[in-house]
């Protein structure tokens, strides 16, 4: 039972450790101002196969660099379908932050990055192919936020996405 224990209290202690770390986040296209993405894009409907946009596309010249918004860990760099070349980071209070249709990809699965380090370049890769180069930028919590919810279309995706613009416009 005291080992039991133990292991809720170091896990408790880890989350709330997670959570006081500090993100600050920072806009990740380097040079991208407000004027360079639509502020109503969050939770777009009509969007494609994903059928509500669950982020911000920041638009910039192909090639331009992308830095990691947040410190963290990268949990994955590859490519998929859809999301074309992208690189998915573990920051602060538990969140994750997806970076898609990157031109180049210029960081490695679990690699430590900070705000400054740059993980890729903008571009136009997987269904982006064809439109204007730009950044898709999503953040979503592994520890659901449930008041967030509300009756949109997929409103009850809502306690996991949360609004990028929110934190880009500090």
């Amino acid at each position: 039972m005291k080992k039991r224990k133990k292991i809720v209290v170091g896990g408790l202690v880890v989350l709330l450790i997670g959570y006081l770390i500090p993100q600050n986040l920072e806009m990740p296209v380097k040079g991208a101002t407000a004027s360079d993405y639509n502020a109503k894009s969050f939770w777009f409907f009509p969007w494609g196969k994903s059928v509500t946009h669950k982020g911000v596309d920041v638009f910039a010249k192909k090639g331009t660099e992308i830095n990691s918004a947040t410190s963290g860990i990268v949990l994955y760099s590859g490519e998929i379908n859809i999301g074309g070349k992208f690189v998915v980071i573990l920051g602060p209070k538990w969140r994750i932050h997806y970076y898609a249709h990157l031109n180049e990809l210029k960081t490695t699965s679990l690699s430590f990055v900070g705000k400054k380090t740059t993980i890729g370049t903008v571009g136009t890769s997987g269904n982006a192919a064809g439109k204007p180069p730009h950044l898709h930028y999503s953040i979503l919590t592994i520890i659901p936020y449930v008041w967030q919810i509300d009756f949109d279309k997929q409103g009850w995706k809502k306690m996991f996405y949360l609004n990028p613009i929110t934190y880009l416009n500090k």
